[in-house]
């Protein structure tokens, strides 16, 4: 059994794989597998990647699977999860990049901890410019209750911080179901996935780590692209919603997925203008939708607490809700 697998998904990135690529080479063992996951790319994605194949064959375990059909970020993820065979997981997007050794460095600080999860802060380039981002939580290289992690609720929290790349997972938790992600989901696939892993995960530490490099600013990436695939994290956050609701504790870590769901909502209807016309019209109607499921006495509490522009706006959709109500 390999040590480590790190599942690499790609999709139309021929501008930026060969870093990735060259990274993995740089932090490679003889006990690490790479799971190379091509989400049928039209570019030379393949190409780039079928030669990185046989390069890293020679430092590296190497699993190669291509989609004959795009599946988007969260089903790429899951053919490499299926594919996986090491100790501990983890994950690196196919534009950004890894510091030299890192992946050594994160294998060490689980093993030693012995704990489910490790978490790690990271670096965010845009252009030329890099700054550390760091994991929400204080206490590091000290294994802790994830649950806990969740709360409280006003601040942000692990639960906040859902990069499923920034960290490393072992294995135990793929064979109880925890590390798969919810298929299709084009976007926020990581926030039902850190809330399971927070409510259902026994134990997880955060390292004073930063050696992944998470590259903003790319035109292909849907954080820059106003079409309906950015609703889905409407899909995403109903998940979150329902599941915890059917929590052993949904009373004290219910509030906390209402309010980060409402300033998830608050946040896209701020940048509307950022969306087609149509996908706007869409974003506001699906909005109105998920406003009208949530727990109607906890949306009024949280609403009660959060800052004044955002539940402003929400406050505004949430009228236009009970007016068309009584208007029908």
């Amino acid at each position: 059994m390999p040590k480590l697998s790190v599942i690499v998904p790609f999709y139309n990135v021929q501008q930026y794989a060969p870093d990735t690529l060259r990274s993995l080479r740089l932090n490679a063992r003889p006990d690490f597998e790479f799971v190379l996951v091509d989400d049928a790319s039209k570019d030379e994605t393949p190409a780039i990647l079928e030669r990185a194949v046989e390069e890293l064959s020679e430092v590296a375990r190497v699993r190669y699977v291509r989609h004959e059909e795009n599946g988007g970020l969260a089903t790429a993820r899951n053919t490499g999860l299926d594919a996986a065979s090491g100790e501990y997981l983890t994950f690196l997007d196919g534009d950004d990049w890894l510091a030299r050794g890192y992946l050594t460095e994160l294998v060490t600080a689980i093993e030693t901890l012995g704990c489910d999860v490790v978490r790690t802060d990271h670096v965010q380039a845009t252009g030329r410019a890099r700054t550390i981002v760091r994991h929400p939580l204080g206490r590091r290289e000290e294994v802790l209750s994830p649950r806990e992690a969740i709360l409280p609720v006003d601040r942000s929290t692990s639960v906040d911080y859902a990069y499923a790349w920034a960290g490393a997972y072992h294995r135990r938790l793929l064979d109880r179901g925890l590390l798969h992600f919810t298929h299709g989901l084009r976007t926020a696939e990581d926030r039902p996935w850190i809330w399971k892993l927070h409510r259902e995960a026994e134990s997880f530490a955060v390292l004073n780590l930063h050696g992944v490099f998470y590259r903003r600013g790319v035109a292909s990436s849907l954080t820059q692209i106003g079409d309906a695939r950015q609703l889905d994290f409407i899909r995403a956050f109903d998940q979150v919603i329902e599941e915890t609701a059917g929590d052993r504790e949904a009373d004290r870590l219910l509030p906390k997925a209402v309010r980060t769901y409402c300033a998830i909502i608050a946040h896209h209807l701020a940048e509307i203008d950022k969306f087609e016309p149509a996908v706007a019209k869409q974003l506001r109607t699906m909005s109105s939708a998920a406003i009208r499921r949530m727990p109607q006495e906890l949306l009024t509490d949280v609403l009660d607490t959060m800052d004044l522009r955002r539940s402003a706006k929400l406050r505004r959709l949430r009228r236009q809700i009970t007016s068309a109500k009584a208007a029908a």
